[in-house]
């Protein structure tokens, strides 16, 4: 890497709680136009992936609310935060007494934005830095914030969340409405108002649920 992203992280964040998790204190970005809003060729000079983990997205915070909310559903169990960013989902988890946690995501930055977070909030948090969609059963729920922004990103974890539903996983899903959201092939679990920031999104406030990966009326929500 041309940059070393603990250095950059601590110089480039402060240290906060997501409106809608209190509970959980992050590095990130406070004035997110400034580290969000540079091109493409200012984030590959100092060697930096569009920096996801420096933010706290709305479904991210969703599902880490529920989470801290219904500790039942991850207490005691191995779960696996899927495109984790900063950590936030992971963290929640840990605190609402999850066995383990990993932590996945292919940005490189990112266990080191874990790290650091899961440090903040006195929490061990294993970290995997691959493409793990497809693989069969490596824990007993998933969780998954924000995964279902882009169409082609959409069709390629659908299956599997399929996949890993059928083979007895508990998968959630927060979504802020975005448009490639399966809603037809889950059932929805509680709905919150989080709040954001307008450089990021097209409002303040993002209406987001927290889904359970499974038809509704197959007993999923039960």
């Amino acid at each position: 890497m041309k940059t070393d992203p603990e250095s950059f992280i601590r110089a480039n964040t402060g240290i906060l709680s997501p409106p809608h998790v209190p509970e959980i204190r992050l590095h990130l970005a406070s004035e997110a136009h400034d580290l969000w809003l540079k091109t493409e060729e200012e984030l590959e000079e100092i060697g930096l992936p569009p920096p996801f983990w420096a933010f706290a997205w709305a479904g991210g915070q969703g599902l880490a609310r529920y989470v801290l909310d219904h500790p039942e559903v991850v207490r005691g169990r191995r779960v696996v935060d899927f495109a984790a960013g900063s950590g936030l989902v992971a963290i929640a988890a840990m605190l609402a007494g999850a066995a383990e946690v990993l932590a996945v995501d292919i940005d490189p930055w990112a266990e080191t934005a874990v790290r650091l977070n899961a440090e903040l909030n006195g929490v061990s948090v294993s970290f995997l830095s691959e493409d793990i969609i497809g693989r069969g059963r490596a824990a007993d729920v998933y969780l998954a914030g924000d995964v279902f922004y882009d169409r082609g990103f959409a069709d390629l974890i659908q299956p599997w969340f399929d996949a890993l539903e059928r083979s007895g996983v508990l998968v959630l899903v927060g979504d802020p409405g975005r448009a490639y959201c399966p809603r037809e092939r889950m059932t929805a679990l509680a709905t919150y108002e989080v709040p954001v920031t307008r450089a990021l999104e097209d409002s303040e406030v993002k209406r987001t649920t927290v889904w359970r990966f499974g038809a509704a009326g197959d007993g999923a929500g039960n």
